[in-house]
This record gives structure tokens, sequence and C-alpha cells, in this order.
């Protein structure tokens, strides 16, 4: 393990410039960045309403653009960082992936994927939640709140 230089809130505040993203594009305002030796390789949003694609959420954009730039399908020695907990199948594609570790800030208390009893995540992937939880939470009740 190498020195770390950035920290969690670091990479969580960059995931939340592209929730900004999407909330400025009327999406649901959720950021993903990937890293890899403590580079982003990938950075994506919301854009379920601009492709009209009900899979085009965060993480599988992040996904995709994070096994296009390291030339493979797995992301095993990558952190994912997502302002929202991932949904059921956004877990499903991480264990796909073989995901090192997903780390959220607020959590989906309808949708997130801790709500189903069985394992959802590759057996290795690593799990921390609550980082900038606050700052997470609060731009996506800010959209919602414009929606009402």
């Amino acid at each position: 393990m190498g020195i770390h230089i950035f920290s969690d809130e670091y990479f969580m505040k960059e995931a939340l410039k592209e929730a900004q993203i999407a909330f400025e594009k009327d999406e649901v305002p959720v950021g993903a960045i990937i890293v890899f030796n403590d580079r982003i390789i990938a950075r994506a949003h919301n854009l379920t309403e601009t492709l009209n694609d009900v899979t085009a959420h965060a993480e599988m954009q992040a996904f995709t653009s994070a096994t296009n730039t390291l030339g493979g399908k797995y992301l095993d020695q990558c952190t994912l960082y997502v302002t929202l907990e991932p949904c059921y199948m956004c877990a499903g594609a991480s264990l796909w992936a073989q995901i090192s570790q997903i780390k959220y800030g607020a959590s989906d208390p309808k949708r997130g994927f801790t709500t189903i009893k069985q394992p959802l995540l590759h057996p290795k992937t690593k799990v921390s939640s609550g980082i900038l939880e606050a700052e997470c939470s609060n731009l996506l009740s800010l959209f919602f709140q414009k929606k009402r």
C-alpha cells in the first residue's frame, strides 16, 4: 500500500461536483468517480433523462468510462466514490466489475443495495458510507423539493 495523498472527503467532493452537473441538467443529482492509484480515472453523473435510459446511473457511466480507461473489464484495484448509496442494479454491476471498494455519501433507505438481505457485492469489496453525507443528502433534497 502506497501513501495516500488524497482523503475520502477530497474524492467525495469530486463526486459532488458531478452531482451538481446532474442537478443543473435536471437529472437526479448523483455523481460518481472511480479512483485507481490515487488518480481519478472516471467521472460521471446520472444521465437517465438525457439519454432516455433507465440504466444510465452515475455508477454505470463511471464503470464504462473506467474500464475504457484501463482497457479491461475488471476494476478490482479501484474505488468507486458515489454521492448516493448504489441501487441493486449498480451493486450488481459492481460485483461483475469486481470493484475493490465502494464509498458513498447518503444512504438510500428505499432503493439502496443494503436493503437487500442477500449479498449483492463481490465478496472482496469493502464498503464505507456516510462520507460528506449531509452535503450529498442536501443536494438530493433540494432537487426533489424543486420537483414538487
